[in-house]
């Protein structure tokens, strides 16, 4: 059964740093296209960072120069490394992978932007 595991969140201050890693099993990663979202209390999931299997990358207007994706074919895994944080960051980020018609997601990760 493929897997999808988010890990790295936490409690951090307004202009600190997280870095989030997502490890996946028994798919054929480096033909997926991997992103993370986010959703917030009361709002709708919403794109964070997309990376695909040749690297190239898509963020969110409201994370840009502020976060970095990066993914790492021979470890099957995606990062999402993420400065300059802000309250409004504050959310359950969601790993995603996607190809060939399929889309798996793992369970999400807790960032808390707080001072």
């Amino acid at each position: 059964q493929v897997q999808v595991v988010e890990s790295g969140g936490g409690l951090v201050q307004p202009g600190g740093s997280l870095r989030l890693s997502c490890a996946t099993s028994r798919i054929t990663f480096n033909i997926y296209t991997t992103g993370w979202y986010r959703q917030a209390p009361g709002k709708q999931r919403e794109l964070v960072a997309t990376i695909t299997s040749i690297g190239n990358t898509n963020y969110a207007d409201s994370v840009k120069g502020r976060f970095t994706i990066s993914r790492d074919n021979a470890k099957n895994t995606v990062s999402l490394q993420m400065n300059s944080l802000k309250p409004e960051d504050t959310a359950v980020y969601y790993c995603n992978a996607r190809a060939l018609g399929n889309s798996f997601w793992g369970q999400g990760t807790q960032v808390t932007v707080s001072s």
